[in-house]
């Protein structure tokens, strides 16, 4: 069998989890769904897919002693800081030229560092499947998500015929990306049953990738050509990056390659999935009272209602005659908003960044 490679993405800031999240303790480090970090769950979940020591982790160079800290199973070597972020099209690119020094033809999955997935087994077999399809042809792979409800908060992959059969399951043409729809638009694609949530997991070989980022994204594919160089000629990775990396054009990978390639395919999941995305989406992981209030750690409730509380351990939340708020415990802040305005924490997060830089 050829040899297969997994990529994960753990460079975000995650300041829609202010104030648990923070700039060197971002949500891939922290348990807001269950009791280790997302970012262990996620390594976690690789046994029997992947040894250890075929697993990369990209993410940014202040994060990178965290995220040892936190995964010691992780190879010092392949955890690889990125110098400045330069969005996810650069770092797809970076990937692909770690996975090409170990072997350029080997097929590797790119993977999101802070999603919930209890169904390890199943998402090992769709991923195999995957690989398959990535080994077989020149193709981009994604995996779709069979959407549940009309999700608004997700983009959405248009499914269209079944291409050749080359894996054990179905593998489909992605006629196109869709951006997060209104709610109306989000029903009408549950109703279709062709539109699948995107999760942002990637499996291909590095010369696929590679040749569509020079023949979409000319610009970038000239800076990791300079990034490789650099890298052969100094035979150390930090200080390429550090040269080239802030000079790479910053745009999504969605945007510049995926939205426009033709030779994209996708594999339906059959795993749970979940990329808890804001506050509230933590309240689909925990049981209710008989009021519908949510506690992670210790909280009482008295006529209260529709509330979510997250407090670290040895603090007690109690609410009383409220209803609809999110109230987040964490060391030196605490936050209070109402379930209408989680969109917003990230902008109250960077607010209290620019008064109060200690608590970012």
């Amino acid at each position: 069998m050829k040899n297969r490679y997994v990529v994960i993405m753990a460079g975000g800031r995650g300041e829609r989890f202010w104030p648990q999240s923070r700039l060197k303790r971002p949500k891939h480090l922290l348990p807001i769904v269950g009791d280790s970090a997302m970012l262990a769950q996620t390594i976690a979940r690789l046994d029997g897919l992947v040894p250890a020591e075929r697993v990369f982790v990209i993410t940014n160079a202040e994060q990178r002693d965290s995220v040892l800290e936190t995964c010691p199973s992780l190879v010092p070597e392949r955890v690889i800081g990125e110098p400045v972020g330069r969005d996810t099209a650069a770092a797809v690119g970076l990937a692909a030229l770690l996975v090409e020094k170990e072997d350029e033809d080997a097929a590797f999955a790119l993977l999101p560092a802070d999603h919930v997935i209890e169904d390890g087994a199943g998402f090992r077999s769709v991923l195999s499947s995957a690989f398959d399809a990535a080994e077989a042809d020149d193709l981009l792979v994604t995996v779709g998500i069979k959407p549940s409800f009309p999700a608004t908060g997700y983009g959405y992959l248009h499914c269209g015929e079944e291409v050749v059969k080359m894996t054990s399951r179905a593998v489909s043409k992605v006629q196109r990306f869709v951006e997060k729809p209104n709610l109306d638009t989000a029903k009408d694609y549950l109703e279709d049953g062709h539109y699948f949530w995107n999760a942002g997991m990637f499996v291909w070989r590095p010369s696929v990738i590679l040749s569509e980022i020079d023949r979409l994204v000319p610009d970038l594919s000239a800076g990791l050509q300079e990034l490789r160089s650099s890298w052969a000629k100094t035979s150390n990775l930090t200080d390429a990056m550090r040269e080239v990396y802030p000079n790479l054009k910053k745009i999504s990978i969605d945007f510049a390659v995926m939205e426009q390639a033709n030779q994209v395919v996708m594999l339906e999941s059959d795993f749970d999935w979940d990329d808890v995305g804001e506050w509230p989406a933590i309240a689909r992981h925990y049981p209710a009272d008989q009021k519908g209030n949510v506690f992670k750690g210790a909280g009482v409730a008295m006529d209260a209602s529709n509330n979510l509380t997250f407090a670290e351990p040895g603090h007690c939340v109690t609410l009383l005659g409220v209803k609809d708020l999110i109230v987040v415990q964490s060391g030196d802040a605490t936050m209070v908003c109402h379930k209408d305005c989680a969109q917003q924490v990230k902008a109250l997060a960077q607010e209290v960044s620019e008064k109060h830089p200690h608590l970012s």
